[in-house]
């Protein structure tokens, strides 16, 4: 209920008369006063130091107007420490040169593609998808369900890659494709979706993916899968690890119909959370940093449930903007988004988009597509330091 605003009560006060004290009470009345203010001013200040010395925090100096000009560099250094008096940890930086699928079949592969990746450009690392979208695996795994549904794609060990990688004068990251699997439940249907009515497998019917299941993040079986992937990446020298596609199909209201109300739901988003952390812990576990892959163009068309900053363990966010794919135009069922012109426009008319829901992350923004050249990936990315984001992989 509205309440009715009846203006502010003024309350009046009578004053006394105190005319008619004789000279002595005068006296009298004002040492009293005097005695009284001063009793007053020593209990503060005895209660209120050691009030003060108590929420002072140790090290902490009291407070002096200090103007622009007469601040000191000790000054800034004292103001970003923490309140124990520590230095936070700045946020990593991970500028790379990222590398495609075809680069990874073998040696002689992927020591062109290293060759080619620009000089001077202020580049330190090179991201290699060891476990790509669709399911391939990059490298020679000895994980036994890799290589009994067929995964492996690759005759490199981790071993070769990483010292490859070094030799040309970079660090290695590693990319893990989580839940955009189509290679695993072919083999272990278990690891999938399934038919309520029959327990049947679902298939992906959407014509761009060719009829094709999915892992299915509620699994246990995919969980442990995804998991030692990433613990045997870990394991063989990568200190830093994207995983990306922690998402669900694109589901239709028949898919949600077929399958369960529970993958239509808003809360959906809490089980690849969770699974975000679980592989969080696995690469910390093992002395590496994890980075959560996305794809704008997910974010766009509102599939991008994993972006739950208070739910998240890792605050670092690697954004893939691909310039081929937003050329394409991208739908989210009500609003259809087009780009047109140069990679850089592009870019930038994209992170314009989506900038507010990658507020509360670090970001790294990679910027790819098969069509744009080295020059034009690098002006892109000019663009988006302009907008903070000081982090890149180019390719």
């Amino acid at each position: 209920m509205k309440r009715k605003n009846k203006g502010r009560k003024i309350y009046k006060t009578k004053e006394k008369n105190y005319y008619g004290k004789s000279p002595m009470g005068k006296f009298l009345s004002a040492a009293l006063t005097v005695l009284l203010i001063g009793g007053i001013g020593f209990i503060g200040y005895s209660v209120a130091e050691p009030i003060i010395n108590y929420t002072q925090h140790k090290g902490d100096k009291p407070d002096v107007e200090t103007t622009a000009s007469e601040a000191t560099e000790e000054d800034v250094t004292e103001e970003s420490t923490d309140e124990n008096g520590v230095v936070p940890k700045q946020p990593e930086k991970l500028n790379a040169a990222g590398l495609v699928p075809t680069d990874m079949v073998n040696a002689t592969a992927l020591k062109t593609a290293l060759s080619a990746v620009p000089q001077n450009a202020d580049i330190e690392f090179v991201e290699v998808p060891l476990k790509a979208r669709g399911g391939k695996i990059y490298y020679s795994t000895t994980n036994p369900e890799a290589k009994e549904c067929g995964a492996v794609s690759s005759t490199l060990s981790l071993a070769t890659i990483t010292a490859l990688i070094k030799e040309s004068g970079f660090k290695p990251v590693a990319e893990i494709s989580a839940f955009y699997d189509n290679q695993f439940p072919t083999v272990y249907p278990s690891s999938g979706f399934v038919s309520l009515s029959d327990g049947s497998q679902w298939i992906d019917s959407d014509p761009k993916n060719g009829g094709v299941p999915w892992t299915n993040p509620t699994s246990e079986e995919t969980l442990t899968y995804v998991s030692s992937i990433i613990d045997e990446v870990c394991q063989e020298g990568f200190e830093r690890v994207i995983v990306s596609d922690i998402m669900y199909p694109y589901f239709t209201d028949t898919d949600i119909e077929v399958l369960g109300e529970q993958y239509g739901r808003t809360d959906r988003f809490l089980t690849l959370t969770s699974a975000a952390n679980l592989f969080y812990e696995r690469s910390v576990s093992n002395g590496a940093s994890m980075y959560v892959g996305v794809s704008a163009a997910d974010i766009l068309r509102g599939n991008c449930d994993v972006l739950q900053p208070q739910l998240l363990s890792a605050n670092m966010v690697v954004l893939n903007i691909d310039v081929d794919e937003l050329k394409k135009g991208v739908s989210d069922g009500r609003m259809l988004y087009e780009f047109e012109g140069t990679p850089a426009e592009i870019t930038e008319k994209c992170i314009k988009f989506i900038g507010d829901k990658l507020k509360d992350f670090n970001v790294t923004v990679r910027i790819s597509g098969s069509g744009v050249t080295a020059e034009e990936l690098m002006t892109a990315r000019k663009k988006t330091a302009e907008y903070g984001y000081n982090s890149f992989v180019i390719g």
